[in-house]
C-alpha cells in the first residue's frame, strides 16, 4: 500500500454503514471529499437520498442493479450482480489510482470477499493504488485475517442485547466489563 489508513467496521450487529458515515460527515466537514461505494445492498431509497442530499461532499456509488439484496437473489441475478460489483470494485480502484476523493468507504466490500467475488489479493492491490493521506473505510460483517491485517483500525461491532432478549450474563462471561 503506498499508503493511505485502513479503518474496518465489521461484525454482526447493526450500525456499520452508520459509523462509517459518521466518519464520512466528519471528514466532509474538514473539507475532505469523500465518496461512498455500496456493495451487496438492497436498495433502501430513504438512506439513498438523504446520503444524496449531502453532495457534492459526499459523493454515493452504487453498481448493483437490483432492488433486493445479494443475497435474496437467484443464481442468474447474483451472477449479473456480480459483474456489477466488480465493475464497481475497478472504479474503486480507479478512484484510489486518481486520487480523486480524500475518503473512500466500501460499504460491505468485506462481502465481496465472503462470496467470493473478489480475493483478498484483489483487496490488497486495490489498496496499493491509495496515495498516502488517503483515508479508506470498509465494513462488513466477516473480516479474513488477511485484511485485518492490511488495517490501521478494527472495529467490532455486535449486538450484547435484543429488544425481548437478555445477553447480559452473556456479555459478562465474554468479558465486555461492568454490564
Amino acid at each position: 500500500m503506498k499508503r493511505g489508513t485502513l479503518q474496518i467496521y465489521f461484525g454482526s450487529g447493526k450500525g456499520k454503514t452508520t459509523a462509517a458515515l459518521g466518519q464520512a460527515i466528519k471528514e466532509a466537514s474538514r473539507g475532505r471529499s469523500v465518496f461512498i461505494v455500496q456493495f451487496l445492498k438492497g436498495r433502501q431509497p430513504e438512506e439513498i437520498q438523504f446520503i444524496q442530499r449531502l453532495e457534492p461532499e459526499i459523493k454515493l456509488f452504487r453498481f448493483q442493479r437490483r432492488e433486493k439484496a445479494f443475497v435474496d437473489l437467484d443464481p442468474q441475478e447474483r451472477a449479473e450482480e456480480t459483474m456489477n460489483m466488480k465493475n464497481g470494485l475497478g472504479f474503486a480502484r480507479k478512484v484510489l489510482a486518481t486520487g480523486e476523493c480524500d475518503v473512500l468507504i466500501l460499504d460491505e466490500i468485506l462481502g465481496l470477499v465472503e462470496y467470493g467475488i473478489a480475493s483478498a489479493d484483489d483487496i490488497r492491490a486495490l489498496l496499493g493504488e491509495a496515495s498516502e493521506g488517503t483515508e479508506i473505510i470498509f465494513t462488513g460483517q466477516n473480516l479474513c485475517r488477511e485484511i485485518m491485517e492490511l488495517a490501521d483500525f478494527v472495529y467490532q461491532i455486535t449486538t450484547l442485547k435484543e429488544q425481548g432478549c437478555c445477553a447480559k450474563e452473556d456479555a459478562k462471561e465474554e468479558g465486555y466489563g461492568n454490564i
